[in-house]
């Protein structure tokens, strides 16, 4: 029998709080975080097939996660480092996104700075 070392040994953790908590590189697979907060370092961490709707995120680093097959509905993101994500097969229905760089951002292959440009050229 293997012992589990796993960091994050149950799969519920509703309403759990991550406080200034260094996840670096942490792995959240099938993990039910609904109404999570985070506090912390999750740089370069895995979210695969997990819920985490209606999370907060506060001044987290995430730079380098990958999500897969998760739920991010309702959750809110402030003061966050998201350089180098990528996202695929996403649903951002009434998604805002405000005071954001977006240098070097694309949607499909296309720099947001020139949809932007063309978008005031054409208004």
């Amino acid at each position: 029998m293997t012992e589990d070392n796993s960091p994050f040994p149950n799969t519920e953790y509703k309403g759990f709080e991550f406080s200034k908590s260094d996840m670096t590189d942490a792995n959240f697979n099938g993990v039910n975080l609904t109404a999570a907060k985070f506090w912390a370092v999750l740089e370069n961490a895995s979210f695969t097939d997990s819920n985490l709707a209606s999370c907060k995120f506060d001044d987290v680093n995430m730079s380098g996660n990958t999500f897969e097959s998760v739920n991010l509905s309702n959750s809110t993101f402030n003061n966050l480092n998201m350089s180098d994500v990528t996202l695929t097969n996403l649903n951002l229905s009434g998604a805002q996104i405000d005071h954001a760089n977006l240098e070097g951002m694309k949607i499909n292959g296309v720099l947001v700075t020139d949809l932007f440009a063309c978008y005031e050229k054409h208004s």
